[in-house]
């Protein structure tokens, strides 16, 4: 007999689904609980970032805005024939573009809100967690921009962000950390020229996830 058990939560600064496999060896003498004897262990992007789930408007060509130590990225690249990241810590970027050498994954050590892409160059673009690490509202707007200038027209934009807790701001004491509000980022977007814009709040995870297309 298998089962497997499924702990959702924050991993750093995204809300992920771990599964753990294994068989049942015991049930425990303290507590009706049974007692697995581990085989495997997986960890998707969940809560917030599964919009990701949604593969078939992505497209062939997707750019990760900010994949950080490259979470989702792993989890994209198994999914889309084509991904480019472009990342602003020049050491995480050299780090994720050795990690991924010989894989469809090109990294680009860059800032969003000034790519170097021409217009129209990505099927869809995504941003997972990644926005409240821009130092202002401003920079965030141009983000959004960019986002849109370098999408093809009809291009989805999706992604997800974490909202302000007291458990939130303290995670992030010593690093940049202006949370997005969601009840105000659909006119920010609109304003960026996305049209069809969809946000879902997870209050249960402080967490909200949004999707959009270049109008």
């Amino acid at each position: 007999l298998a089962a497997g058990a499924v702990y959702r939560g924050p991993l750093g600064d995204l809300v992920a689904d771990e599964f753990i496999f294994g068989e049942i060896s015991r049930v425990s003498r303290e507590a009706p609980v049974l007692i697995l004897k581990h085989r495997e262990r997986t960890v998707l992007p969940g809560g917030g970032a599964n919009a990701i789930y949604n593969l078939a408007d992505l497209g062939a060509n997707v750019l990760e805005i900010g994949p950080g130590p490259g979470v989702t990225t792993d989890w994209l690249r198994e999914r889309v024939p084509e991904l480019t990241c472009v990342e602003i810590d020049r050491d995480l970027a050299s780090f994720l573009e050795r990690r991924l050498d010989g894989v469809n994954v090109t990294v680009v050590a860059g800032d969003a809100t000034q790519m170097s892409f021409p217009d129209a160059s990505f099927d869809s673009a995504v941003a997972f967690t990644m926005l409240h690490h821009v130092p202002s509202q401003e920079l965030q707007n141009r983000l959004l921009a960019e986002a849109r200038r370098v999408l093809k027209p009809g291009g989805l934009f999706l992604g997800s962000d974490s909202t302000s807790s007291f458990r939130f701001r303290l995670f992030h004491l010593f690093d940049t950390c202006l949370p997005v509000e969601p009840d105000l980022f659909a006119p920010r977007l609109e304003s960026a020229g996305f049209g069809e814009i969809e946000i879902e709040k997870r209050p249960e995870y402080n967490t909200f996830k949004f999707r959009a297309r270049k109008r």
